[in-house]
């Protein structure tokens, strides 16, 4: 491994390329732990200090992850998730009793708290008002991969079981129908790139110049009247969206002169 010093690319950018080279190849496999910082630096003929710059870019890029007194290790999980919010509802409305060992979603909070401002605009209240959240994690081989909240109104759902620290056996939206009786019939996702807050940075395992991607998913009922407002926030570096759609067919081509019978 060796880097060209007369390239217009830095050295650590230059021996980052390599590195991430090697780790797609499969050299260093998840959850192997990379050569010391002095070792990489003595193979490439650079400064400790070239090689940490390099560690930090791949740190911020998701590929790698450092764990304080052990090393640094190749990060192994690799978010994809389908359908961003779709997959919440599955092809049809069945009880999906597995769902959340799938998931491997873990309550952390449920009560109340003051709406934040993108969650308080969804449902049109003042900003801080008091409604029932579901605060939650979700961890994938024991890495977590994903922190969100599910947000409602305390007419709607204080006082029931929405409101207490359990699992459901079913999807969130099929127990919120039930409680509310209020139908889902549409709902609007927005997906934006930003800088992570601590919390999520301290949950998520990330530092704290790593972007993330956040979703807020606003499900409406028949009134287009808001009964839920959920947010995600993934890792940037090691999520994938992927989005799967049918492509409409063209029309048939118009009679050239609709007046013209053919014989």
């Amino acid at each position: 491994m060796s880097i060209n010093p007369g390239a217009a690319e830095f050295p650590h950018r230059q021996i980052a390329a390599q590195l991430r080279e090697r780790i797609r190849r499969g050299d260093w496999a998840p959850g192997e732990r990379l050569p010391s910082i002095p070792a990489i630096a003595e193979m490439f003929g650079v400064a400790k200090q070239t090689v940490q710059r390099t560690v930090d870019q791949l740190r911020v890029e998701g590929l790698l992850i450092t764990k304080p007194g052990s090393g640094t290790y190749v990060r192994g999980t690799r978010r994809r998730l389908n359908r961003l919010s779709r997959g919440r509802y599955g092809m049809h409305r069945g009880y999906h009793a597995d769902l959340a060992a799938r998931y491997r979603q873990h309550l952390t909070e449920v009560g109340r708290a003051p709406a934040p401002p993108e969650v308080a605009d969804a449902f049109g209240v003042r900003d801080g008002t008091d409604l029932v959240v579901r605060r939650y994690v979700v961890r994938t081989d024991d890495v977590p991969v994903e922190v969100g909240a599910s947000w409602f109104r305390v007419d709607d759902a204080g006082g029931t079981g929405l409101e207490r620290r359990e699992a459901f056996g079913r999807p969130l939206y099929q127990e919120a129908e039930e409680v509310t009786g209020r139908r889902y019939a549409t709902a609007s996702d927005t997906l934006s790139a930003r800088q992570p807050s601590r919390e999520e940075a301290e949950i998520l395992q990330i530092r704290p110049d790593t972007p993330v991607l956040h979703l807020l998913h606003v499900a409406y009922d028949e009134h287009r009247k808001p009964v839920e407002v959920a947010q995600a926030t993934w890792p940037g570096p090691m999520t994938t969206l992927t989005e799967e759609y049918r492509i409409p067919a063209a029309p048939p081509d118009p009679d050239p002169d609709p007046g013209l019978a053919l014989g």
